[in-house]
């Protein structure tokens, strides 16, 4: 597999042409049970076949539990600069509802020892979590705040059909995710990072000046990136590709210097769709006059007209030829960009 990711790198190297790479980020699956000799082999096929910046990101995603002192060193010693780790809560029961392997000490021991190698650390909260008050809710909070980690994402949960938790769910065992719930721990969470001069520059994303995520700004924004491996997605600005999913199907492909992706050249109605849909779930908002030079002055149109009753509704707003979502718009952004969508 390794081999077939550095196969790949080369296979594609022609694909950003001159673009400079600005972040290289190591997510999906397990990263951390790559070797560091693995890890080095990876970064250097991108050093090789790319142009890459004199000062990149490169995050590498973690689960607690894999992250061990002896793990945590070694990524230090690699040209890895950033962590991503998935602590998801600091409460036992949380953790055992949503199956998770790692154990609230491990979680609280990993981000300590983190601390002390590097200085770039993001670690993701669920809220909305089945019997989770919001005393606890804010504990979780405060707990992740002692460490002074200078990045957090934070997501509702969501409970995947065929799951576990969704057994559990519908057999009533576990009570249901209660949405009113979630809103009010979503509040609680923007206004107790805000106190702690935290930016929420993205819908589920809070970062200290200067340590917003590189990698996922530039996909909020629309920058060109080159997914490799199973699964992987990648976009230049007009065309989307995604890889196959099968393993051993990517590795053969790959082997005989054949690209297993299947390629979506979108339309102006899905680039519009698509910046709308990013836009707004950043602190930028949708700029009015990208619409009407990138796309057309119908499509600025559309787009105020559907936002209309939003705006009446103090969902959305408009500050310096921006479209930007309220507090409450926030949480409901999913169903509002949707009536935004320009279908034909």
């Amino acid at each position: 597999m390794i081999l077939a990711l550095v196969k790949e790198l080369e296979l594609r190297k022609n694909e950003l042409k001159n673009d400079t790479i600005e972040t290289i980020y190591f997510g999906g699956g397990t990263p951390s049970l790559l070797s560091d000799r693995e890890l080095e082999l990876l970064i250097n096929a991108v050093y090789k076949y790319y142009k890459v910046s004199t000062n990149p990101e490169i995050t590498l995603e973690a689960n607690p539990d894999d992250l061990t002192t002896k793990k945590i060193i070694e990524l230090s010693k690699s040209r890895v600069n950033r962590l991503s780790i998935g602590v998801q809560s600091f409460f036992e029961k949380d953790l055992k509802l949503m199956n998770r392997a790692h154990c609230a000490f491990e979680a609280k021991k990993c981000i300590e020892t983190a601390a002390k190698y590097f200085n770039n650390i993001s670690i993701d909260l669920i809220y909305g979590i089945p019997g989770t008050t919001n005393k606890q809710w804010e504990q979780n909070i405060s707990i992740a705040l002692s460490y002074n980690v200078p990045h957090i994402s934070s997501y509702a949960l969501t409970v995947e059909p065929e799951t576990a938790l969704a057994s559990f769910i519908k057999k009533g065992i576990i009570e249901d995710v209660d949405d009113n719930k979630a809103y009010e721990q979503f509040n609680i969470l923007i206004e107790k990072l805000k106190t702690e001069n935290y930016i929420h520059y993205e819908l589920s994303n809070f970062g200290k000046e200067g340590f917003f995520s590189r990698n996922n700004t530039a996909y909020w924004q629309g920058a060109t990136y080159i997914g490799i491996g199973p699964s992987a997605h990648s976009f230049n600005g007009s065309i989307r590709g995604w890889n196959i999913r099968n393993n051993i199907k990517y590795i053969k492909s790959i082997e005989k210097g054949v690209l297993p992706i299947e390629i979506e050249k979108l339309t102006l109605n899905d680039k519009y769709n698509e910046y709308v849909m990013t836009g707004l779930r950043t602190m930028w908002g949708v700029s009015l006059l990208k619409i009407e030079t990138e796309y057309n002055e119908a499509f600025k149109t559309y787009l105020l007209q559907q936002a209309q009753p939003y705006l009446e509704q103090d969902l959305l707003y408009i500050v310096k030829g921006n479209i930007k979502t309220t507090k409450k718009g926030q949480f409901l952004i999913d169903g509002i960009v949707s009536n935004l969508f320009k279908i034909n």
